[in-house]
């Protein structure tokens, strides 16, 4: 009944998509109208995922969680955005909407943080839906703090606005 996880592989990436458009359509949905959240689809993601990994993993890491044997959840990390080398960003950690609550989204922080702090860097960002108040509480909970930065994004047709985060890599991490 414990979540374990690991680094991700190329055979886990097709799940990974089918996953992600779980998770996305989960967390959205109160807040993005329908059309916004019609594709990708699982499959389409999963394509996506693999040809991200041909070309990014050699300086990015994906993590999945696994309960029981079965995918639960993923962070993917890599360097900033902003081309900052001290700067690692946390690009994204999707879960199972079934597995929110359970400790999985804060495992996978945790590890995370460890894995930016391992690689040398000594601050952290992501980007957060700036609707998404329970993701933001997540983050904050885990000792991000908003930048002020803010950008816009395209999910389907609809244009969401994006908050970024940050967080020291110095002091320990999150509990």
């Amino acid at each position: 009944m414990t979540v374990t996880l690991r680094p991700a592989g190329e055979a886990d990436l097709m799940a990974v998509g089918a996953l992600h458009r779980r998770s996305r359509v989960a967390a959205y949905a109160p807040f993005l109208p329908p059309e916004a959240l019609a594709g990708p689809s699982g499959q389409e993601l999963g394509r996506y995922w693999v040809e991200r990994w041909k070309w990014e993993r050699a300086d990015h890491r994906m993590t999945v969680a696994e309960r029981d044997g079965r995918l639960v959840g993923f962070t993917y990390l890599g360097p900033d955005d902003a081309g900052d080398p001290a700067t690692g960003l946390l690009n994204a950690i999707h879960l199972e909407p079934d597995e929110r609550g359970r400790g999985t989204g804060r495992a996978l922080m945790v590890d995370a943080v460890a894995v930016l702090r391992a690689r040398g860097w000594t601050r952290a960002v992501l980007w957060v839906l700036e609707r998404n108040a329970a993701a933001r509480r997540f983050y904050e909970r885990g000792g991000w703090t908003a930048t002020g930065e803010r950008r816009d994004e395209l999910i389907g047709p609809a244009v969401v606005a994006q908050l970024r985060y940050a967080r020291e890599l110095c002091g320990r991490a999150p509990s």
